[in-house]
């Protein structure tokens, strides 16, 4: 694999190794070929998989991807230069990396005089024969060298020379290419450019115009990692390191959700097909759910606020032309625009919205303000229906006469019981439900480890033989919040339930002075309008 398309970037991507190394974040065999798979499908050019012999689970990983390779991905080993002292062809480490059996390996050595004699406790000459020695054995057996630079500008910035020697040492030796890793963070996107530009130079006066292929693996501790990626690549390198979603140790690493979409749609460079760029929001989220971190709303680009339009200005002029509140289209990385319905909302946010549902207002419409008005007076009140769109599309339809009661529930008793035993405290909860569907009259009972629980349990219970397809909901999320601290015991408080039939997820909410009125209000709406979609994706197939 090489760069002879001038504006072609590869991107390299670590989430396996150097994402997985993020406080919090743990991932299973199944979880990291998942994950590799989906970026394989993405078309991440290289993928790197871990450091095979470090611990079982690397080495399980390269050997079920070795039996159903990649369809498109080099799957990448990393590994260390062997270490002072003994040669590469008798260091022990180095046999777990070979027997991998990857094309491509990536090798980190020291850069910074620092490390070698403080970190390593050998000479600078050993650093430099361990670099020698290592790529050198492993051309020898095949193998295509990626040489991470580590510490590289920190190392230049202290001792110009010793680094520049390092360099000199692994493109002897046969690196096919020079990464260069901003390992602590904490270099800024002018002397990344700076320090780039100078190492041309260097290496067009040793070896003249023999072709540099060189690379970027930047950290995000002074929040400057996407910059200092695009910095680089400004300045000629064609291979950038990173991760999805920016995992990584301590503030994590370049983010490739920015970075790809900065190269593609903002620079030109080619990175992945347009095709593939549009599958980046979904890699994105995918990868959130597999390592189990809540996505950012907020991230560029793929975040779900990332196109979102609260103000009623912003929500009429984006309704006429996007380009006037978005700098690219939201399609074009698989992201949608969203209006967000607030106390801040206008008209124009509410039409849209509206829209959104598959529902057509006009605005002479004396509905429309009827709406906006609900709306703002409930928001006032302590309800927040931008985190809770479900919520606000059964108050819109039951303004317009449009919302259908699948039930009633007439009414609810949960019971609460504490056990002490055996020097443990053991809680149970008792909820009793009784509703109508119909006209039927229904009296249920269940269990739960909580009265939430126990009162979503006894509805389900209660409901199922109506309608089945309630056994497919399920909570993912409950979220409560405080809405006037100084009252105490005695506050308001709003309750968010975020619910998912396997397929979509949608939010609904609660506010009441008693927790538990608050949740069974958002607990009886997330089951209606998980009724409603259901009978909304009837209605679509029955035309279809």
């Amino acid at each position: 694999m090489t760069s002879e398309t001038t504006h072609q970037i590869w991107i390299y991507d670590t989430t396996l190794r150097d994402g997985a190394q993020r406080e919090g974040l743990t991932l299973s065999i199944e979880d990291k070929v998942r994950i590799a798979r989906q970026l394989d499908r993405l078309g991440i050019p290289f993928i790197e998989g871990g450091w095979p012999g470090a611990n079982p689970k690397d080495v399980q990983f390269f050997w079920q991807l070795h039996e159903a390779p990649l369809t498109q991905a080099e799957l990448v080993a990393f590994c260390s230069t062997r270490r002072p002292g003994i040669t590469a062809v008798d260091d022990p480490m180095l046999q777990p990396i070979l027997s991998a059996g990857t094309r491509w390996i990536t090798i980190f050595g020291k850069s910074w005089d620092l490390h070698v004699t403080e970190g390593l406790k050998t000479t600078l000459d050993e650093n430099l024969a361990m670099i020698r020695d290592t790529i050198a054995y492993l051309r020898a057996n095949g193998r295509r060298v990626i040489y991470d630079a580590e510490h590289w500008f920190d190392g230049y910035l202290h001792n110009r020379e010793y680094a520049l020697e390092t360099l000199k040492a692994a493109i002897a030796a046969g690196a096919e290419w020079l990464v260069f890793c901003d390992t602590n963070g904490g270099t800024l996107p002018h002397e990344i450019s700076r320090i780039i530009g100078e190492v041309k130079a260097w290496h067009t006066a040793v070896w003249g115009d023999t072709p540099l292929q060189m690379g970027i693996h930047a950290h995000n501790d002074s929040d400057t990692a996407v910059a200092n990626s695009l910095a680089a690549v400004m300045q000629g390198v064609q291979m950038v390191q990173g991760t999805i979603n920016g995992y990584g140790e301590r503030c994590g690493n370049a983010n490739l959700c920015s970075i790809i979409p900065n190269l593609q749609a903002k620079l030109g460079f080619s990175c992945l097909s347009p095709t593939q760029l549009a599958n980046l929001t979904e890699t994105s989220r995918f990868v959130s759910e597999v390592v189990n971190l809540a996505p950012n709303d907020h991230a560029p680009f793929v975040g779900l606020s990332a196109f979102a339009h609260k103000g009623g200005i912003h929500v009429s002029a984006v309704e006429r032309n996007p380009l006037t509140y978005e700098h690219i289209a939201p399609e074009v990385v698989g992201n949608s625009r969203r209006i967000v319905i607030s106390d801040q909302a206008g008209l124009s946010n509410i039409l849209a919205k509206a829209r959104s549902f598959g529902v057509e207002l006009d605005k002479q419409d004396p509905a429309c303000r009827q709406i906006l008005q609900h709306l703002k007076t409930l928001e006032s009140e302590g309800y927040q229906f931008e985190a809770a769109e479900a919520s606000f599309e059964l108050l819109l339809r039951e303004v317009l006469g449009q919302r259908q009661l699948p039930f009633e529930v007439k009414g609810f008793q949960v019971h609460y019981d504490m056990v002490a035993g055996n020097n443990l405290l053991c809680t149970t909860s008792l909820a009793t439900v009784k509703l109508a569907v119909d006209g039927q009259d229904i009296l249920e009972a269940a269990e739960g480890n909580g009265p939430v629980a126990a009162l979503d349990a006894a509805l389900r219970k209660a409901l199922i033989n109506f309608y089945p397809e309630i056994a497919t909901f399920y909570l993912t999320d409950y979220k409560v919040r405080i809405l006037d601290g100084a009252a105490g015991t005695s506050a308001k408080t709003r309750v968010l339930i975020e619910s998912s039939n396997g397929h979509q997820r949608w939010t609904t909410v609660g506010v009441s002075g008693n927790i538990l009125e608050a949740s069974y209000h958002a607990v009886v709406e997330g089951l209606e309008y998980g009724l409603l979609l259901r009978q909304q994706t009837r209605t679509a197939l029955a035309s279809s």
